[in-house]
């Protein structure tokens, strides 16, 4: 089922060194084997380094590099052990080794795992992260990273038992399993400063980072259910599928999703606003960082093949829309996520204008 023009109020940007930056991902992938052969050879034709450079537009080469290998190696843990691996059907086992994987992210001298090259990939990540990071912003990517690791594991156990979440749960389960959490620290350091306390535990914050990681994860989710279900593995889980077991046909939860995914977004732009208004310049750089890293995200996905699967086409868009499908004020109904609208200020009507403004189709830029 084609997916139509999504709703993206947020300019595309990229950095200018996206070509080499791609280029040294791949070679970082074969310099540390992440993945089996195979799968090295399909990732480094996603262009991961061109996703670094959509999300960090503006900031420091190095830490553009960095998240690129990061999203890799991410990529060699989510499609090797847990999508296509056999441990994406032993959640206990799949614990354990991920267990030991975030000892090396935590403790990097520690003696584990020395012939493992997600380990050894991992060791080098966590040098660039000290090196181009604060201890707390360490410590924060290694809180994340755990995060990740806990809810694959609890997909996983949906996988072994072939199972479907509720809707709450599954958006529960996605805030973290999307990995988008662990990017949050690496967008400080691509632009050398970090959150004071105060602002780092305001609940806005908070809140427009769950915003952030629902629309990239909803978003990816549209983006790669073609792929999914045209797998051969038989069980894939994505919030149209979480939507259709829950009684929608196909066409009525692909419509449920976007507006879904349109009301979070319009919310996120009005609640960003605001934190750019009212902030410190770090929190404006902050919240340009959440906005680079949704609209990145939406610029890949739309054109990685990762998700277009040229061979078997997905009908993916090529442009994006101006408009919302849903623009309503009021909370979507999943528990989970209910309280981001408590902490959203009243009054704000730019996110309003943004999407109620004619539909405009957009091309990308460095579009090739």
């Amino acid at each position: 089922m084609a997916v139509p023009p999504l709703f993206s109020p947020i300019p595309p940007a990229i950095h200018p060194r996206h070509a080499e930056i791609d280029v040294e991902t791949a070679a970082w992938a074969e310099t540390y084997e992440i993945g089996s052969v195979a799968l090295r050879r399909r990732l480094v034709q996603h262009e991961i380094g061109v996703f670094a450079a959509r999300v960090l537009p503006h900031g420091r080469e190095e830490v553009a590099q960095l998240i690129s290998d990061f999203v890799l190696w991410l990529f060699g843990v989510d499609d090797g052990h847990c999508e296509e691996g056999d441990l994406g059907q032993r959640p206990g086992d799949l614990a354990g080794a991920l267990h030991s994987l975030l000892r090396v992210a935590q403790q990097p001298q520690a003696p584990l795992l020395l012939d493992d090259p997600l380990a050894r990939g991992l060791r080098d990540l966590r040098a660039r992260i000290d090196e181009f990071g604060t201890a707390s912003q360490a410590a924060r990517w290694v809180a994340c990273l755990r995060e990740y690791a806990f809810s694959v594991v609890w997909e996983a156990s949906h996988r072994s038992a072939g199972t479907v979440p509720s809707l709450t749960d599954y958006t529960l389960m996605r805030l973290y399993d999307g990995a988008t959490t662990v990017v949050f620290p690496l967008l400080e350091m691509g632009h050398g400063y970090e959150l004071q306390p105060h602002e780092r535990d305001d609940r806005m914050v908070q809140a427009a980072e769950e915003m952030a990681s629902f629309v990239i994860t909803w978003d990816n989710d549209l983006f790669s259910d073609h792929k999914e279900r045209r797998s051969g593995g038989g069980y894939y889980l994505n919030v149209l599928r979480v939507l259709e077991a829950e009684g929608l046909s196909p066409e009525e939860a692909m419509t449920r999703a976007i507006a879904q995914r349109d009301r979070v977004l319009t919310l996120f732009v009005r609640l960003t606003d605001h934190l750019s208004a009212t902030g410190s310049p770090q929190m404006r750089q902050y919240v340009a960082g959440l906005r680079s890293f949704v609209r990145g995200s939406q610029d890949w996905g739309i054109r990685s093949v990762r998700y277009t699967t040229p061979g078997d086409p997905a009908g993916l868009p090529t442009v994006f829309s101006d408009t919302a499908t849903d623009d309503s004020p009021e909370p979507l109904g999943i528990d989970a996520v209910s309280w981001w609208w408590d902490v959203v200020p009243a009054g704000s009507s730019s996110a309003k204008r943004s999407a109620t403004r004619p539909a405009r189709r957009e091309g990308l830029i460095g579009a090739r």
